[in-house]
């Protein structure tokens, strides 16, 4: 999934120290052919989690009629992507050559290290309505150039804890370990809990985490949250109590966590680098068509926005 926004902001990712637990509300913007998302990283109080960079919530969306999501071909560097569905269809296509549908409990994972494009689209023959998460994870300064890949992972380990289930979607949870091939210590948990019920969930201490309710309402680590606000948790806490509100069936929460990001990047438009000068020259590949083409999108490429005027650099 793309920035799309025509004068992006360049944003310094160097964490900062958090020592309570804090909800902060998802900033609005759109993707692809209008569909509203919400922006709930970076922030400017809350730039990363671990080393999560980007986390994008949209849906539920009825996409039966019209195009649904359409976001072009366009560039990644520095960076791995995270596709995540609830509810609907999405048609991933790479500059690898690659051609995978999505579908909910599955994971797209997508590795840019020095470079690739990709586009994302509602498939034809989808169902109604289209729900889910669109994450980025920046790459240590040692994994960043690596060859781009792709990979796609249908069978998650789900773990049946009392009443409430977690699909381990990135790293481990009692000892169960998702295929995801990530290079950096992070965790990444879809979490069901009954109505009535509340789940405590244990974590690391030397993680900090953010939780997002997917559904409504619901109560993380004692913060209220509904879609739209993220409760940021700090390090040192070794369980999550999760609650569903008053009167729900079912809670559904998404649960990321890392140790704190500790190298300053650069973050700008769909590229995380280290300096502006990384980011001009990804731009420049761009533009010139150096990323490789992304076969079969009906439509042409995005466009990329200008560069601001103020040489880029981390804060």
């Amino acid at each position: 999934m793309s920035n799309l926004e025509p004068d992006p902001e360049a944003i310094s990712l160097t964490s900062g120290t958090y020592r309570a637990a804090d909800v902060l509300e998802a900033r609005k913007t759109a993707i692809g052919d209008g569909t509203e998302v919400r922006r709930l990283l970076p922030q400017r109080t809350l730039r990363t989690i671990g080393a999560w960079c980007f986390l994008d919530h949209y849906g539920p969306d009825e996409v039966s009629r019209g195009p649904g999501m359409q976001v072009p071909p366009h560039p990644h560097i520095g960076l791995q992507t995270v596709s995540w569905l609830f509810q609907g269809l999405v048609l991933h296509r790479d500059s690898l050559g690659r051609r995978q549908l999505i579908r909910p409990g599955e994971l797209n994972l997508m590795t840019a290290g020095r470079g690739i494009a990709h586009s994302e689209e509602s498939a034809a023959g989808r169902p109604p309505v289209l729900h889910g998460l669109q994450l980025w994870i920046a790459l240590a300064d040692a994994e960043r150039h690596r060859a781009p890949q792709f990979a796609h992972h249908a069978d998650l380990p789900v773990v049946r804890d009392g009443a409430a289930s977690v699909t381990v979607v990135v790293g481990e949870y009692r000892g169960e370990r998702s295929p995801a091939e990530v290079f950096s210590p992070l965790a990444g948990y879809e979490v069901a809990v009954p109505g009535g019920d509340d789940f405590t969930l244990p974590v690391r201490e030397d993680f900090e985490h953010g939780v997002v309710a997917v559904d409504g309402s619901a109560v993380a680590g004692g913060a209220l949250i509904a879609p739209g606000l993220i409760a940021h948790l700090p390090a040192g806490r070794s369980a999550i109590r999760l609650s569903p509100a008053s009167g729900r069936r079912l809670a559904r929460f998404f649960v990321i966590g890392g140790a704190p990001l500790g190298e300053p990047l650069l973050m700008w438009w769909n590229f995380v680098a280290r300096d502006g000068g990384e980011i001009a020259r990804a731009r420049e590949d761009w533009v010139a068509g150096r990323f490789g083409p992304v076969q079969g999108y009906p439509g042409p490429p995005l466009a990329a926005p200008a560069l601001p005027p103020v040489p880029l650099k981390p804060r």
